[in-house]
């Protein structure tokens, strides 16, 4: 099941389907795995409804952030049994002006204490993954992001993390306009918004990357990558 579905109206979706939108981009020769600001002041230190996790960061996303965990789990295991790389893009504590423009629309987001920062212990990054602090919703910009991807030879992008509407969607973005194959793992990403992130994955799977549930990911992606070995 799409997480769109009934949610965006009938109407909408044979627009979509008439113009020939949503075709598969499919995945490439090397895919690297991103994974966006999976830390505590995006989840919580415990699983907690919505509007209480808010009490404890107000960036978190409370217990839909912790659903996703697992499956960032088995991302991240597969990415590295395979030995291909995986990134962290994640913000880091810059005092006063902390979030840049974005403090502005969430003052709140000054006050985060720095254990917020730290990444969430299950899906933390070992040695040999590239870790890159970033500023802005997008890991592109203002970052050394694109450099690694070309330094790695790699042509396709998954994305993990959140939030779908914002960083997520920011970076699939940016990653489709560097002519990067996008797949985002539509149960490896989350939002503090059910609407938002269902809608961002219908426009993300519409114009931009392939959305599919992680285990189909994961079982579309060591195939490929055999097939490839073999030639």
């Amino acid at each position: 099941m799409k997480p769109w579905q009934g949610l965006v109206p009938e109407l909408d979706e044979q627009l979509y389907n008439a113009a020939g939108f949503g075709q598969t981009s499919g995945i490439g020769r090397k895919p690297a795995l991103v994974v966006i600001d999976t830390q505590y002041r995006t989840v919580g230190e415990f699983p907690k409804p919505r509007l209480e996790a808010l009490c404890e960061y107000p960036t978190s996303c409370g217990e839909l952030g912790w659903g996703a965990i697992p499956q960032i789990v088995k991302l991240l295991e597969c990415f590295r049994d395979l030995g291909l790389p995986v990134i962290y893009a994640y913000v880091a504590p810059k005092g006063r002006r902390d979030g840049g423009r974005f403090s502005d629309k969430l003052p709140a987001i000054t006050g985060i204490p720095l254990k917020g920062y730290e990444f969430i212990q299950e899906v933390a990054p070992r040695e040999g993954d590239i870790l890159i602090p970033k500023n802005h919703p997008s890991a592109f910009f203002g970052t050394p992001l694109a450099s690694y991807l070309v330094d790695l030879g790699v042509d396709t992008v998954f994305l993990a993390g959140c939030t779908t509407s914002g960083c997520i969607r920011a970076t699939v973005v940016d990653a489709f306009s560097f002519n990067y194959r996008v797949v985002v793992p539509q149960d490896a990403v989350f939002d503090r918004s059910t609407i938002s992130h269902a809608i961002s994955l219908f426009d993300i799977a519409a114009k931009y990357g392939d959305v599919l549930p992680t285990q189909e990911a994961i079982a579309k992606l060591s195939p490929q990558l055999a097939g490839h070995q073999n030639h």
